[in-house]
């Protein structure tokens, strides 16, 4: 892209310039100078040698009806530069007007007569600006003119006033012939600005008529002009690397991709190129393009036997085979043109596997190409593989008697696999290869012998695995060579394949190539019988330890205990936490319980999930009891204590659930009152937040409390009213960034996690504790396994801070550790997050609980005052507070005061929620009055009349309270509860959490093993060193990069200004089920 941004910035300048020159309307009439020597589209370049000062010059200008240069851009410095003048010209300079800076600053000198601002002025051959200070000096000046069209100026031309020299006329020609060229390019850049700011572009049509028109303007140029205009020439290799890279990048990419020609189509202008300026000259070109290089040179065809094309010391080099092999082909071509691409990517991307660069070789004539194929002799390719590194597969103690045993998987059958077995001491080893299983005596399938003078290295070819992909097996020991102790074998393996692109196909293939025995891990050498465009696949054999040799490598558990001893530490250290954790959730799982609050009335069903945060200072539990108070704005409910005798409450950082119902809606919730009583050996109490969930509507109602409640902290209060937080406080970037810095730390962040997890989340501390062993263990078994790679010196750096360098090779190994452990990490954590939490409904509660309170007169009475005065406490029921019932008279003038208030239900015409919860909690209420009056008998009644009137009374307002609640209940139904669908569909059934187990278990373990195994391997002393960069590693995770993990997830959320979501869970269901059965024993009614 860097290189598209450079071509737009010339693009406007050019631009620009030209705009500046035709838009001048003024043009010169009889007084133009007669010394204009070029023309530019309508504007004249005058060279006036005159010496002069700068502001004589200005002067001079203006007289003759024209100013000093003022513009300089990209297009006249390509005309000043073609222009030749009589004489050694190199020895002029001319003033510039004052538009024009310059890139050289010459020394101010003092006490100099200088004008105000600096001056500049220009040199030819080369072409070099210089600004001074001293304007004084005498020099020529360079003035412009606008002039008129006529008949005897051409368009785009230049034109002589005076006759001149030959030599001076055809340079006059090649600046004509470099003005009308250049057009085409002018039209590329303004399409590759308009395609680079235009949404959608490049589109086909558009992209291939740019190709074209690049093409055909490239073929028009002479090899003359091509020679002379070098940056006419890397111009035109510029806009051709535009368009390719803005056609790979472009949006749609995936639903619109490239015809797999475009890469053809664009190599065409650079062959074109190439070939114009190797027209003009027999030297050899090297042309140098962001993608790659290009190498071109002139020969004979005796020339071209075992010549070499291309760079050696790049590492890109072609080397022909004798002319024998090539003379039937080319001997009758006179001269012949060789040109070697190479491109530092695949231009065609494939299933193929191409890594490291690409080189394409033709050869032509000069008209067409030639044709080579089927040749006696191969052709020899070399291309670098400037990221691949050595892969040091082991190191083996070769003992008396046995053979080293090497596995090589095999997934490509056209890969050809070179193993190199290097001995300590100079003896001949026997290499024996099967397949499938380790060679005998009587089951091989290759075998080779190595000795000194061959060298240690075995090239195994397609051919010999017989095109089958698998397990090959590679034994090494010793041949016709006396044993020796400690003699050791250095193993090493790497793979690599030659393909071709074949163009009719469109695909890459390997027919007539194959690998050279040239070839190393930093460079394939190919052998090809035919021309075309070569690539090369690379594979690194990763770190490989010999399963047979287990027992072997475990018996030097006494020698190298390092690796064990640190398994073991690990070990401990989690059976110890693992008995706290599971200590800690069999706590934590009894206070998850959401409690049903026992002071709220039975018959009351409007129901608000109240969830209280306490906060996380030191101290900031209470043990007072504690009461709270709604306040809407169509009511407010009783004081209810937030208690429950089954769990302890509002201890330090624990968030606790109540559900709180009231005899009618509230309305919107606007205050929130909370006081405690002071008792307890720690009343004070740091309350952080409250939530008020409508389970009937879902609104949310947040109070952000942090306070104290207690006579010793804060502003010494045990009660406060608090606000509901507006919708701009909640959705602060303040607040939602602590919500979920918070959250972060105590639930994502794996390892603080454990010691205070989220206490209603269904991952528990035991399961965090063995996901943390696991990625521990993970993160072991590959650091160790990808420790004690060699390092390239040719990895190219990608990023360095002082002495801190990250380079392309560190950066490929991360990725593979990430891809090799993080999958199945986050797939067992994901499980243990996405269970739902198993509910055991209670049974089998005591029958005390469940057995209802004795009736009496005096509970009747204080049940019907509780029903009255819940009542009444809204302003919308017109009723007034009842007098304390003391006599069953009362209670008679109360069925009154009830009977009032169902007809003035009645007479409401239009139904909302009030009514319909209102006419519930009376008939719960009369259903109970009802119910008690019928266990007494007459004997507790002054009369056996009074007793049956009411009896009489109290059925009779049941009767007309349900068909209150059934007519309210008809006109407005309750809001059906429209379950989330993350409640049916993301939540896993409990019982996956033996799959979690089970792959944490199996993950473990096979990260225990083959960390042992590397161990042992390493020796003492490697892993002693291993040991200490794992320290460094597992401290950079959990303080450094967790850390930054969980910060910038709370900041892209408090950014989008997302609060976190309320979820729904089981638990609400459960307190609603027993909430219905408190009614059904309190109205003796299944359904109201």
């Amino acid at each position: 892209m860097g290189m598209l941004l450079r071509t737009a910035v010339f693009l406007c300048i050019s631009v620009g310039f030209l705009s500046l020159l035709e838009k001048s309307e003024a043009c010169t009439g009889n007084d133009f100078p007669a010394r204009c020597e070029f023309v530019f589209r309508n504007v004249c370049f005058e060279f006036v040698g005159e010496s002069e000062t700068w502001s004589q010059a200005r002067g001079s200008c203006e007289k003759r009806g024209g100013e000093l240069l003022k513009v300089m851009n990209s297009v006249i410095k390509l005309l000043l530069k073609n222009i030749t003048r009589e004489g050694n010209t190199s020895n002029f300079s001319w003033w510039l007007g004052e538009g024009v800076q310059g890139q050289h600053q010459v020394p101010i000198k003092k006490n100099a007569d200088v004008s105000k601002d600096n001056c500049t002025y220009m040199k030819l051959h080369p072409l070099q600006l210089v600004m001074t200070s001293d304007c004084n000096q005498r020099r020529g000046f360079l003035c412009t003119h606008n002039v008129c069209e006529s008949s005897s100026n051409t368009k785009n031309t230049i034109v002589s006033s005076q006759a001149t020299l030959s030599r001076r006329k055809r340079n006059a020609d090649l600046t004509a012939s470099f003005v009308a060229n250049i057009s085409f390019l002018l039209e590329a850049d303004k399409e590759l600005l308009r395609m680079e700011t235009t949404a959608g572009e490049p589109t086909d049509d558009k992209r291939d008529i740019l190709i074209a028109s690049l093409l055909n303007g490239t073929k028009t140029l002479t090899p003359e002009f091509a020679l002379q205009n070098n940056d006419t020439i890397s111009h035109i290799i510029n806009c051709s690397t535009a368009i390719l890279r803005l056609s790979v990048k472009k949006c749609d990419i995936n639903a619109n991709p490239n015809p797999i020609s475009l890469f053809e189509e664009v190599f065409e202008i650079f062959r074109t190129v190439s070939l114009l300026v190797g027209k003009a000259t027999t030297e050899n070109i090297i042309i140098r393009h962001p993608s790659g290089t290009i190498y071109q040179s002139t020969h004979t065809p005796t020339d071209l036997s075992d010549s070499v094309l291309g760079s050696e010391k790049d590492g890109a080099f072609v080397k022909l085979p004798s002319y024998a092999a090539l003379g039937p082909q080319l001997g009758k071509y006179s001269t012949i043109i060789a040109q070697l691409a190479v491109f530092s990517n695949n231009p065609h991307p494939s299933d193929g596997n191409i890594t490291g660069s690409v080189c394409s070789l033709l050869l032509s004539d000069g008209v067409a190409d030639i044709k080579l194929a089927n040749l006696t002799q191969m052709i020899e390719i070399f291309m670098p593989r400037s990221n691949a590194s050595i892969q040091m597969n082991s190191t083996v103690v070769l003992g008396k008697n046995t053979n080293a045993l090497t596995t090589i998987n095999v997934s490509d059958p056209d890969m050809t696999i070179f193993v190199s077995v290097e001995p300590s001491a100079n003896v001949s080893l026997t290499l024996v290869l099967s397949e499938g299983s380790p060679p005998t005596n009587t089951y091989f399938s290759n075998t080779t012998t190595l000795s000194p003078t061959g060298g240690y290295r075995w090239m195994i070819t397609p051919g010999m695995l017989q095109q089958t992909p698998g397990v090959l097996y590679v034994s090494a020991g010793l041949f016709n060579s006396t044993w020796r102790s400690n003699l050791t074998l250095r193993i090493t393996s790497f793979m690599t394949k030659c393909l071709y692109w074949h163009i009719e196909r469109e695909t890459w293939s390997t027919d007539g190539c194959q690998v050279g025995d040239k070839s190393t891990p930093e460079r394939t050498h190919c052998l090809c019988n035919h021309l075309t465009l070569f690539g090369s696949s690379f594979f690194v054999m990763p770190n490989y330890v010999d399963l047979s040799r287990t027992s072997e490598l475990f018996a030097t558990v006494s020698e190298n205990y390092v690796v064990l001893a640190l398994l073991c530490a690990f070990f401990g250290l989690y059976l110890v936490t693992l008995l706290w954790a599971c200590y800690a959730d069999r706590r934590s799982r009894s206070k998850m319980k959401m409690t049903l609050l026992e002071d709220t009335h039975p018959g009351a069903h409007y129901n608000y999930l109240i969830g209280v945060q306490t906060g996380h200072r030191k101290n900031a539990g209470t043990s007072a009891n504690v009461t709270v108070k709604l306040i809407g704005s169509e009511g407010e409910s009783d004081a209810h204590n937030l208690t429950d005798p089954e769990k302890p409450v509002f201890e330090r950082g624990a968030f606790d659930m109540f559900l709180l119902a009231t005899p009618f809606p509230l309305g919107e919730v606007r205050n929130l009152r909370l006081q405690h009583d002071n008792s307890g050996g720690q009343p004070s109490w740091y309350i952080k937040k409250v939530t008020v969930q409508d389970l009937q509507t879902r609104h949310m109602f947040h109070f952000f409390c942090d306070c104290w409640l207690s006579p010793d902290h804060g502003d010494n209060m045990i009660k406060k009213t608090f606000n509901a937080a507006k919708t701009n406080e909640i959705a602060s970037f303040r607040n939602i960034f602590q919500s979920r810095t918070s959250t972060g730390f105590r639930d994502e962040h794996i390892w603080v996690s454990i010691v205070d997890p989220p206490s209603r989340s269904p991952f528990t501390r035991a399961q965090r504790v063995s996901c943390c062993m696991s990625l521990l263990l993970c993160t072991m078994a590959i650091n160790i396994a990808f420790w004690n790679i060699p390092t390239d010196e040719d990895s190219p750096v990608l990023f360095s801070l002082g002495s801190l360098e990250i380079t392309w090779e560190e950066l490929m190994v991360g990725v593979q550790c990430g891809l090799l452990m993080f999958p199945i990490n986050i797939l067992i954590i994901t499980i243990f997050r996405s269970i739902r939490p198993r509910v055991v409904s209670k049974k089998g509660d005591s029958e005390e609980k469940l057995r209802p309170p004795a009736v009496t007169i005096a509970s009747i009475l204080k049940e019907t005052e509780e029903m009255i005065s819940s009542v009444s406490s809204s302003p919308r029921n017109k009723m007034s507070e009842m007098h304390r019932l003391e006599s069953t008279a009362d209670l008679g003038l109360a069925l009154d005061r009830v009977h009032e208030f169902i007809q003035l239900m009645q007479g409401e015409s239009e139904s909302d929620p009030h009514w319909v919860y209102c006419s519930k909690f009376l008939l719960a209420g009369l259903c109970h009055l009802l119910m008690c009056l019928e266990k007494l008998d007459e004997k507790h009644f002054p009369s056996a009349q009074e007793y049956q009137q009411a009896l009489n009374v109290t059925n009779l307002l049941v009767r007309k309270a349900e068909m209150v609640f059934s007519s309210h209940l008809v006109y407005c139904p309750p809001p059906v509860k429209i379950r989330k669908k993350r409640s049916a569909s993301c939540w896993l059934p409990w019982w996956c959490v033996f799959l979690g187990w089970f792959l944490l278990l199996t993950i473990s373990g096979i990260s225990t093993f083959f960390t042992l195994l590397y161990g042992f391997q390493y020796g003492k002393t490697k892993s002693t060193k291993w040991v200490i960069s794992l320290g460094l590693s597992l401290f950079e995770s959990i303080f450094i990069l967790q850390p930054l993990k969980v910060i910038g997830v709370a900041v892209f959320f408090a950014l989008l200004l997302k609060p976190a979501a309320v979820e729904e869970t089981e638990e609400i269901e459960q307190v609603l089920l027993e909430q219905q059965d408190k009614c059904r024993r309190y109205s003796g009614r299944d359904t109201l």
